[in-house]
């Protein structure tokens, strides 16, 4: 196989896996769409009173193509550059952000790293008001659609034919898992954890794991103030200012340079 053969096969299949962890390749159903709205409203009736969270029924990720490609252009970055390390996203619901990164992987015949899967696979943390200020008014922990449980997100690998010895789950509230961790370098971490703690607590642990040139995205930068305020209480008290890039309204990413003080966007 030629080598320009080899690229396109190459980006068809990661094409195909990026539609379908998003759904796009078949839509989200309108009626399903409504039935999750409905119920939603029932719940939580305060917390929706301006609307209902658009959470898809069916897809394997919450994220958008834009954040989709964004994905890929750093791990393949990390693949270009011979970053060492492996991957993690913290937080993950359905699993479909590292599906794609374990797909990045295979595809470009990447044996070594290891995608790392990191969730409380119960929903998020109940907020810890004294401690964390910030995270006070928060209560996404109320809602059972992001509580997704570890065999369901097993499941949804073997689907793609890609649960392996490649991916390693670390179940558990972060403050538990995070600094257990045994991988000694990561080329690239991904923060979806939103609130404050969840960030404060994945950046903490990981952050001094990140390999020079390696890269950090932070999925609720621009989406929540806790998130973003955790992000830049952790920099500032390391006396970091990274050149901060948008990847859209929310998600932002940077890469970690040797002394990491570039100026701040």
């Amino acid at each position: 196989m030629s080598a320009t053969v080899e690229k396109e096969t190459r980006k068809r299949y990661l094409d195909l896996i990026e539609a379908t962890v998003s759904n796009s390749i078949y839509g989200e159903s309108g009626i399903e769409r409504k039935i999750h709205a409905f119920w939603q409203r029932l719940r939580h009736p305060l917390l929706t009173k301006r609307g209902v969270f658009g959470w898809p029924p069916r897809a394997h990720t919450m994220l958008r193509a834009e954040r989709l490609k964004n994905i890929r252009m750093l791990v393949e970055a990390v693949i270009e550059k011979g970053i060492p390390g492996d991957l993690i996203e913290t937080g993950v619901w359905r699993g479909g952000a590292c599906i794609y990164m374990r797909a990045i992987l295979a595809a470009h015949g990447q044996s070594e790293r290891k995608v790392v899967v990191a969730d409380s696979f119960e929903g998020l943390p109940p907020p810890d008001g004294k401690k964390y200020p910030a995270d006070k008014r928060d209560k996404l922990s109320t809602f059972d659609e992001l509580a997704v449980s570890l065999d369901d997100v097993k499941r949804n690998f073997a689907a793609y034919g890609l649960l392996d010895s490649q991916v390693q789950f670390a179940k558990g509230f972060f403050k538990d898992t995070l600094g257990k961790l045994d991988n000694e370098r990561f080329a690239l971490i991904r923060l979806d954890g939103d609130m404050y703690e969840s960030t404060m607590d994945a950046l903490t642990a990981l952050y001094d794991k990140v390999s020079p040139g390696g890269y950090v995205i932070v999925d609720d930068y621009g989406g929540i103030t806790a998130c973003r305020k955790a992000v830049h209480d952790f920099l500032d008290q390391r006396g970091l200012a990274p050149k901060i890039h948008k990847v859209d309204v929310s998600a932002v990413w940077w890469e970690k340079e040797d002394r990491d003080r570039a100026a701040r966007a």
